[in-house]
């Protein structure tokens, strides 16, 4: 699981990751990974990840290449990319192919979007 997020330590970011966080053991017993992706600095994601005890690795991505490669900014009036993300998962499977993508996620569902995801139930 590649989750996208815009920000450390804004109230739904905290949300999204606190709710992988506490469904990390089910996730573990389907095999899956998840991993969170934000334009963020290292040092902020060493922090957040201490504040909130996340289980799992977030993905520095400061020059936005990740974030570029998935198509996850938003367009600005230009329709050019702005800065901002689009709060995107993506099931990735074993062989690096994504099985299933969900764009616009909310924050305090994504979790369990992504569990049901897992079990082959549409969410």
């Amino acid at each position: 699981i590649l989750y996208f997020y815009p920000k450390d330590m804004t109230g739904g970011c905290t949300s999204q990751a606190c709710n992988f966080r506490d469904r990390y053991p089910q996730f573990q017993e389907k095999g899956a990974v998840v991993l969170g992706v934000s334009k963020d600095t290292i040092e902020s994601h060493k922090r957040f990840e201490e504040k909130h005890s996340l289980p799992f690795p977030l993905l520095a991505d400061t020059e936005l290449k990740v974030i570029t490669a998935y198509d996850v900014l938003k367009p600005g009036a230009d329709g050019k990319p702005t800065k901002s993300l689009i709060r995107s998962t993506y099931l990735i499977d074993e062989n690096g192919m994504i099985a299933k993508a969900f764009g616009g996620v909310k924050p305090k569902e994504n979790a369990d979007q992504m569990l049901k995801a897992l079990g082959g139930e549409e969410p």
